[in-house]
């Protein structure tokens, strides 16, 4: 898709107006000078077309997956034992962790599943050692290879298995080493200087603006809505988001200002001071996209591990409104027994991703 859309662009305007032009040996005689044209990102239109690829790829991939998860047909035989197991994928995978530990990730971390068996399963045919790749004369021979260098495992920097992981698919041009990275730094970059009161407040839930953290999500609601004007409980009833809804808006806020990036306008910014200051000035924290922008499926991943405000979502109206039903509610003094907070639980549906690739 990509080729042919250049092919097709190149074809309507000249190709200068897309690549940046490279002239190399410019010293030299002008009849030894070459030009080399470089079409990137950078251009607007490329970073488009990579994203929504990205996109829709993601969509196949999560798809695929999702398929793999719920298949009741699956056969396959263990790589070291021989025995043959029917059912689902993860009864093979378990399998392999628990008697001969080789864990190659939790099932509903992998895709395409046969096929990545069906490597693993051509190496050792092969005489091939998993994890070093080194060849041996016999079974036997590359059996206890394995089990003294410990190589009874898959090479984490080896290329190859990467499209056999979604973590993989989540962001454009990043790898799960890159995306991991990206994780730890922002852990380092917030890291406060003391720790002694660390242990009173292992729960904290960090503002979607900046660093500010609150002992309770009530606190943080009412921070977010002072100090940014964004009113996350307003947002929800005025939109009626359900709780995975709720779960892609916040962590698609939670990428952009990670990217520097204001959603209200689309510009990027150097730092996130400067984004700050920019969003509330023009008071874009409360200027949400299109619905369609935000929710997609690669916002179901949390762009932080562990992110509290996550787990403090609710797919209840009652938590909407408690506040200002609690401002009409009598107050009887001696009589509080019959008092009983009610609380009704919603049916959550997973939703698909309806935005196809725009061609």
């Amino acid at each position: 898709m990509y080729i042919l859309y250049w092919r097709k662009r190149f074809t309507e305007q000249p190709v200068t107006d897309f690549c940046s032009v490279i002239r190399i040996n410019s010293t030299a005689p002008f009849e030894e000078q070459e030009n080399y044209l470089l079409l990137c990102d950078v251009l607007p239109e490329d970073r488009i077309l990579r994203e929504e690829l990205q996109k829709q790829r993601l969509k196949e991939i999560l798809e695929q997956q999702q398929q793999e998860r719920n298949d009741t047909t699956f056969h396959g035989v263990c790589m070291f034992c021989s025995e043959e197991f029917l059912g689902n994928r993860s009864v093979l995978l378990n399998h392999m962790a628990r008697e001969h530990a080789f864990n190659i990730g939790l099932p509903d971390n992998i895709v395409n599943c046969n096929e990545f068996l069906c490597t693993l399963q051509k190496k050792l045919d092969n005489l091939q050692c998993l994890y070093c790749e080194k060849t041996f004369r016999d079974k036997n021979t590359l059996k206890d290879h394995m089990r003294k260098k410990q190589h009874r495992r898959i090479n984490p920097k080896n290329k190859e298995y990467d499209r056999f992981y979604v973590i993989n698919y989540l962001e454009l041009g990043k790898s799960w080493e890159e995306v991991q990275l990206e994780d730890d730094q922002e852990l380092l970059d917030h890291q406060e200087d003391d720790w002694s009161d660390w242990e009173e407040h292992p729960a904290s839930a960090v503002c979607l603006f900046c660093e500010k953290q609150a002992e309770t999500i009530e606190k943080l609601y009412v921070h977010m809505e002072d100090a940014h004007e964004f009113d996350l409980l307003k947002i929800k009833s005025e939109l009626g988001l359900n709780f995975y809804e709720q779960v892609k808006l916040v962590n698609f806020i939670r990428r952009q200002i990670h990217q520097c990036r204001c959603y209200g306008c689309c510009v990027k910014f150097s730092s996130k001071a400067d984004l700050r200051i920019h969003m509330e000035e023009t008071k874009h924290t409360s200027l949400l996209p299109e619905r369609k922008t935000w929710d997609q499926l690669e916002y179901y991943f949390p762009t932080y591990e562990n992110d509290t405000l996550l787990c403090t979502l609710s797919d209840s109206e009652s938590d909407l409104t408690a506040q200002d039903h609690n401002k009409h509610v009598p107050v009887i003094s001696e009589d509080t027994s019959k008092l009983h907070a009610l609380k009704q639980s919603s049916i959550l549906n997973q939703f698909v991703l309806r935005e196809s690739l725009k061609n």
